[in-house]
């Protein structure tokens, strides 16, 4: 186990290095413009894709579910392979367009229609909560998990690490992706630190996987061939039921790497030049397959060795790496996940401050006439909408994570904002092939999407969190049994 202090130390250190990282990044830009590795560095930022639920969620998924934890690595690379041209000309399309978000996106494949780009904008901030949430449940388990913490489910406010990093990624986000309000420029600072997350999470988890293959067993024949001798091993390993529901989190991962508030930013808002992009289709893909390599084995390992002691699968990461008997292994490990889980929160919260400053603030503020219209430099009020945007968005994610988090698995929450990104496919797509599409259709449409997943989907999230009464599950909301969410729930 180790002292609190330590991890702290070890975490404010580490995120020193990534102030220092995203501080050279904008001064190198400013005074050189676009490094010749840019490329390298923009399909490492890419895989800001792989969170928390990538480095621990993986393999709780692989000991529980079997190969279904696939679908996540799958759908990104047959995006990326097979339907290449869709990114490339969203790309294209939105250098043309000047856009800043794929709120705005939408909005300006359908006439610039103002009310489409503020309901997309809701909906992206309501599906990112959750996700938000997941990184910061997997710190604050992280941190419970190496400190032997006996209740991390009741911690004070003030006690909380989950609070500190909200507050610290805060920091970081406003400084470093609200420096100018250009559609044109880049946040460059804030792209370098990120693809050097990407690289310290895949080499911590690469690290970890084949000291637990070749150090603590002997290789993958060793390793598989004791996992044969175990009964549920064998369940686990042999569940390779490729069916409706695996093919359905393929598809949202698909849509996924497309419509994820955070992916459409870094791969079209911050792309420079389209050979980063044509690089990135052979180099993202085999990031991913790097770390998909280690998922069984790490999740065999984990069964093998912990399945009778009642550790969490999802932290079966960590339990392998403390296991190991080596410090500097388990704090490897420790700032892979943390690295998976910082780099989500900061270009989250970048990119949906974007959103709701541009097609909700600031238009109301206009409306309202709370500044003289008369001014011509809006510059200033642009940052501090979205810098108090950044802050409200990281609250409302905290707020999200003490009442559902605790509940829910890293899994179960990851699909859950897969599902609310997916609302987007349709317009997105239909806005780059269709000319003839309607921005009253798209509305509808995105209008029963939405209500459709936050029912099915959200609603029973927070039953089973005890924020909605658990009657609701059998009786349906006001008695009607037909308003259950368990059907929806079961269909979807």
């Amino acid at each position: 186990m180790f002292h609190g202090g330590l991890l702290v130390a070890v975490s404010l250190l580490y995120i020193a290095v990534l102030f220092g990282i995203a501080w050279y990044g904008d001064r190198r830009a400013r005074t050189h413009g676009a490094t010749r590795r840019r490329p390298l560095i923009y399909s490492l930022a890419l895989a800001i894709y792989c969170t928390s639920w990538t480095f621990y969620g993986a393999v709780g998924q692989a000991a529980t579910a079997g190969w279904s934890f696939a679908s996540i690595f799958v759908g990104p690379i047959l995006t990326f392979l097979l339907f290449w041209p869709v990114l490339a000309k969203m790309i294209r399309v939105a250098k043309h367009q000047n856009v800043t978000s794929i709120a705005d996106f939408i909005a300006s494949r359908y006439g610039k229609t103002q009310s489409l780009a503020a309901f997309a904008s809701l909906v992206a901030l309501v599906g990112t909560l959750p996700y938000i949430a997941l990184q910061l449940k997997a710190v604050s388990t992280t941190f419970s998990v190496l400190t032997d913490a006996s209740d991390v489910t009741h911690t004070p406010l003030f006690g909380d690490t989950a609070f500190y990093v909200a507050i610290v990624m805060a920091i970081f986000a406003i400084l470093f992706g609200t420096r100018h309000t250009d559609a044109t420029e880049h946040h460059e600072g804030l792209i370098h630190a990120v693809a050097f997350e990407s690289l310290v999470k895949l080499l911590a988890f690469v690290v970890l996987g084949a000291f637990v293959t070749w150090g603590m067993f002997d290789g993958l024949g060793e390793l598989m061939g004791h996992a044969e001798s175990q009964l549920e091993l064998q369940r686990q390993l042999a569940n390779q039921d490729f069916g409706q529901s695996f093919w359905a989190q393929t598809l949202l991962a698909m849509l996924a790497i497309l419509c994820l508030p955070r992916q459409f930013h870094v791969a079209v808002v911050e792309n420079i030049h389209p050979d980063d992009a044509t690089k990135a289709r052979w180099l993202f893909p085999l990031y991913l397959l790097a770390i998909a390599f280690f998922v069984v084995p790490l999740a065999a390992a984990g069964l093998l060795l912990f399945s009778e002691s009642g550790v969490e699968p999802d932290t079966y990461v960590l339990a392998l790496s403390m296991a190991s008997g080596h410090q500097w292994l388990t704090l490897l490990t420790f700032i892979g996940g943390f690295s998976a889980a910082t780099g989500m929160v900061i270009v989250a919260a970048v990119a949906v401050s974007i959103m709701i400053s541009n097609e909700i603030v600031i238009p109301a503020l206009f409306r309202l006439r709370w500044f003289d219209t008369k001014a011509r430099d809006y510059g200033r009020l642009v940052l501090r909408a979205r810098r108090l945007t950044i802050v409200a968005v990281l609250a409302m994610a905290y707020g999200f994570y003490q009442l559902i988090a605790e509940f829910t698995s890293l899994a179960s929450i990851g699909m859950l904002s897969f599902a609310a990104a997916a609302q987007f496919a349709p317009a997105l797509i239909g806005g780059l092939y269709w000319k003839r599409g309607n921005r009253f259709g798209v509305i509808v449409g995105m209008n029963a999407g939405f209500a459709i997943w936050a029912y099915s989907l959200l609603m029973p999230a927070m039953i089973n969190a005890g924020v909605l009464p658990a009657i609701w599950f059998e009786g349906g909301p006001l008695g009607f049994n037909w308003l259950s969410p368990r059907p929806c729930l079961a269909s979807t």
